[in-house]
């Protein structure tokens, strides 16, 4: 066995590590993701793809400081990133296509809701103006 073979199957980073076979089965989420590409963009999660970027955006980052560093990681978690901002980017230009505001796709894409305006019935609306009558 050569000396670089036997190197990398005993650093702290190799195949006989979870630091070696987390990353290596992360490959799958961005390998779905890139599957997704060709998927019609209104099917595409919005809220999943941002959480998808926001993983892989903190981990590769962590990738980096923690030691031992793990270039694999990091690189599996950009990747990741990568393609959840194009993902975001797609539904973001389709928002856009349809006519909607950048505040409405940060809605859409938060999931945020609108509160329903609740409907004060006419007897509360009737003594509420009786006890601050307009001047």
């Amino acid at each position: 066995m050569s000396s670089a073979f036997r190197a990398f199957l005993n650093s702290p980073t190799g195949p006989r590590t979870v630091h070696f076979w987390a990353p290596m089965m992360k490959w799958g989420l961005v390998m779905a993701g890139a599957g997704e590409m060709v998927r019609p963009v209104e099917k595409v999660s919005a809220t999943q793809q941002l959480s998808l970027f926001a993983t892989g955006v903190i981990w590769t980052r962590w990738a980096c400081i923690i030691k031992p560093k793990n270039y694999l990681l990091a690189s599996v978690n950009f990747f990741l990133g990568g393609v959840a901002s194009a993902q975001i980017i797609r539904i973001y230009s389709w928002r856009r296509s349809l006519g909607e505001t950048p505040n409405q796709i940060f809605k859409y894409m938060f999931d945020l809701k609108d509160k329903p305006k609740v409907k004060q019935p006419a007897a509360e609306v009737a003594a509420e103006a009786e006890t601050h009558p307009k001047v």
